[in-house]
């Protein structure tokens, strides 16, 4: 039987232990679990209309022309989100109390994908067309991201917070017509 000395010589152990050191930090680096005990708190205030030029300026508020509310997938996800245009035409998507999970290469994308409820919806929403709005600012609070202007809002119909590292959905919502 061989000693514990002879065995923590053995170059067979110390690769082991070098493999599992490597494995460890690269586990930590994919999976950040970290992540499931911080928050981004987020607080942007709603688009506003400036006075239009001129003597007696008024003011075109922005206008709601798509709402929803999240539902949870992956993570426990609540929330509503409103599809804004303002005066000058552009849209805006706006999160309002949002409360989810801080997750690594978190996304909000506009998507064609149906809504489900549970499991059979956290993987549909990579399947057909989407717009990546950009990286989720914060897992809690009011948040603002523009839409582009050939975002087709009448093919795009649901909202996603979408996990890009692990290719799942966070929580989504559908947008229905306000």
């Amino acid at each position: 039987m061989a000693s514990a000395r002879g065995i923590a010589r053995s170059p067979i152990t110390w690769a082991v232990v070098a493999l599992l050191i490597v494995g460890l930090g690269a586990g930590l680096a994919v999976f950040q679990p970290w992540r499931l005990f911080t928050d981004t708190t987020v607080q942007e205030a709603a688009p506003s209309a400036s006075p239009a030029p001129g003597p007696g300026g008024t003011e075109a508020q922005p206008r709601t022309i798509a709402r929803g509310r999240f539902i949870s997938h992956e993570h426990a996800t609540a929330g509503t989100v409103a599809v804004l245009r303002l005066a000058d035409g552009s849209r805006v998507l706006r999160l309002e109390d949002l409360d989810t999970s801080d997750g690594p290469d978190l996304h909000v994308w506009l998507t064609d994908a149906p809504v489900r409820e549970g499991r059979d919806g956290w993987f549909v929403f990579d399947d057909g067309s989407h717009t990546d709005l950009g990286r989720l600012k914060g897992n809690q609070g009011n948040q603002n991201y523009p839409i582009p202007a050939d975002a087709d809002l009448a093919r795009l119909t649901s909202v996603a917070i979408w996990c890009d590292r692990f290719n799942v959905s966070f929580g989504a919502a559908e947008l229905r017509p306000a």
